[in-house]
């Protein structure tokens, strides 16, 4: 992956943050640390930074509630929530407040990397590169696949890197089904389980949420049930 990207590290334990500034560093990462929810809100004020991996359980101001105000403030980078082992309810919180993907404590380097990596290549790689500048349509929202954006009634639609490459891939490909585990590798760059079905559900949620005029009827991005998903530009 070409060029360095500065990576800011969300941690109140001291050795583990140093541990993983090491770790990084050695991988061709450039490292910020940030030892509490207010310092980090104040690194990505100040200075540049392409992604934040974001420990869930921080004192005083949370890694949720970082996650909420970046949201809130319009910071699109990409975030990696740190939740500990079988914490179900962090991980479907921190995807539900727009973190891009999480990793469960205790992991790897090689794996942390390989998520760091994805989340990297959804956000400035080959989705940022764009595709020949076609629209898709449907209803009143129109996808500019060059430009990236997303509009409807012709007022642009935030979306995360994560959710615009879901919803790139299932619309370039309508009437497809798609399996979740199918939907991971493609969107998020890695091999999914049965694991990671709730956050597929969620991205897709959140999809249907801001595109769709009856998120709870949706006529385009479709469940197909005990399968996964396809895209529908038309339904009668």
């Amino acid at each position: 992956m070409p060029g360095s990207y500065y990576i800011l590290v969300v941690e109140d334990d001291r050795a583990i943050a140093r541990g993983l500034e090491v770790g990084l560093e050695r991988e061709g990462f450039s490292v910020a640390l940030a030892g509490s929810g207010e310092a980090a809100l104040e690194r990505m004020r100040a200075q540049h930074i392409d992604l934040i991996l974001l420990d869930a359980r921080l004192p005083n101001m949370s890694g949720f509630d970082v996650c909420r105000q970046l949201r809130a403030e319009g910071k699109r980078q990409p975030i990696l929530m740190v939740t500990a082992r079988d914490e179900e309810l962090d991980k479907v919180l921190g995807l539900e407040l727009g973190a891009d993907d999480y990793i469960v404590k205790p992991f790897s380097l090689r794996e942390l990397v390989s998520r760091i990596r994805a989340a990297l290549r959804r956000a400035y790689g080959d989705l940022a590169l764009g595709t020949t500048g076609d629209e898709i349509r449907f209803d009143d929202v129109v996808i500019d696949t060059a430009r990236l954006t997303v509009q409807r009634n012709g007022q642009t639609v935030f979306l995360t890197p994560t959710e615009f490459k879901l919803l790139r891939y299932l619309a370039c490909n309508p009437r497809q089904v798609f399996t979740r585990p199918a939907l991971i590798e493609a969107a998020w760059g890695y091999d999914g389980d049965v694991g990671d079905d709730r956050t597929v559900d969620v991205h897709i949620r959140h999809l249907r949420e801001k595109l769709e005029t009856d998120p709870a009827n949706p006529r385009h991005i479709v469940t197909v049930r005990g399968v996964g998903y396809r895209f529908e530009i038309a339904k009668p």
